[in-house]
């Protein structure tokens, strides 16, 4: 993974050249953002290029035997954690095969993409006890090459507290010449003692623009399909990509968030209740994506509202609807909806019950709608 494969994001690029040109490299780092704004891609990059024989000023050569090693994970000094099934594994190692694959493959994938590669059944992973012993053995040896030895742990926030504690006077005070790269997306769910010894670099959503660029260049797709599908993912790469696999350029989003609000307003309970049937017949990521276009309509109306139009980032055909309906999203119920909508999504990736779920959305869009 080379810094130039990396969607957007040329301040942090930037900033992680120079800590290394200035030899400035914190022993231990917090890249804090969402998967899709491309975290885990910076800590690789970041990697190739500390290890790169021959870089440039701004990028690893990406054909030195170190460069190669990387792009097939296989550098000796490199090492991976991330979180497993403990019916599966009590560790990393034993799923590095399924891992490689993934990274040569994208690097742009959430944990809920991997669960679904390592188990079928898609029960929670975890960091356990038995990985922090792994951790300090690897980076208690010496170095292959002589140089760093770096220690990636992917959704660190999903260390438990005994992995947690037993990993701190190693992340504290490492052998020299090593380098933790936490990735994190919750910080909440990270050990205070964790969060002190590690320096966060906090990596911002993608720039609409940037995004909307690579999608063009990379996905196949005209400008205009590519900035609405920039702009409804908020940055997310991850996103994007979903939404191009998912169609996103139809108009069914629209219309189904249309049709909920409307039968919402009039308080017509056979329209909530056909609405929630429909959905609930979709697939899964359809859902998941339906969820998300909602937040962001939800968001672009309260921006329509406080900043005004020039600051929409949506198509005509919405900005037609978010004229009339804006008036509608206030200070008193934006966060009662985005509340909803989020904890929506939060069930149906665990597969809650659609018909259920998408009933009481409707029911609670009714209330929300009438206490603007």
């Amino acid at each position: 993974m080379q810094f130039k494969d990396i969607v957007g994001q040329a301040d942090t690029k930037h900033d992680l050249i120079q800590s290394f040109k200035s030899d400035k490299i914190s022993h231990a780092q917090l890249f804090l953002g969402k998967p899709g704004y491309g975290t885990l891609a910076l800590a690789l990059a970041y990697s190739q290029y500390i290890f790169c024989e021959n870089k440039s000023e701004d990028d690893s050569c990406g054909v030195c035997i170190s460069c190669k090693q990387i792009s097939e994970s296989q550098h000796p000094d490199l090492h991976f954690v991330f979180p497993v099934v403990q019916a599966i594994s009590k560790i990393s190692s034993a799923l590095l095969p399924e891992w490689r694959t993934q990274l040569k493959e994208s690097s742009y994938f959430d944990l809920f993409h991997w669960v679904n590669i390592m188990d079928s059944k898609e029960r929670s992973p975890i960091i356990s006890t038995e990985e922090s012993k792994e951790i300090i053995k690897k980076i208690s040896l010496k170095s292959f090459q002589g140089s760093y030895k770096i220690m990636i742990i992917w959704n660190a926030e999903e260390m438990n507290m005994d992995c947690s504690n037993k990993i701190l006077k190693i992340l504290e005070e490492p052998p020299p010449k090593t380098l933790f790269l936490l990735i994190c997306e919750d910080q909440q769910k990270l050990l205070p003692t964790i969060q002190s010894r590690t320096q966060v670099m906090q990596v911002p959503r993608i720039g609409i623009n940037e995004l909307s660029q690579h999608l063009v260049h990379n996905h196949n797709i005209d400008a205009t399909s590519a900035g609405t599908i920039a702009a409804f993912s908020e940055g997310d790469y991850i996103i994007a990509q979903d939404l191009i696999k998912e169609e996103a350029g139809d108009s069914s989003y629209r219309e189904q968030f249309v049709a909920l609000m409307r039968v919402s307003y009039k308080k017509d309970v056979i329209g909530m209740l056909d609405w929630a049937e429909s959905i609930s017949s979709s697939t899964k990521e359809r859902q998941k994506l339906f969820i998300l276009y909602a937040l962001h309509m939800l968001r672009q109306s309260l921006v329509n509202n406080y900043i005004g139009s020039e600051s929409l980032h949506i198509s005509t055909e919405e900005a037609a609807f978010i004229t009339n309906f804006s008036p509608y999203i206030s200070g008193n119920n934006i966060q009662s909806f985005l509340n909803t909508f989020d904890d929506a999504h939060y069930h149906i990736e665990r597969n809650a019950n659609a018909k259920i779920l998408f009933t009481q959305m409707s029911f609670q869009t009714m209330r929300y709608i009438h206490q603007a």
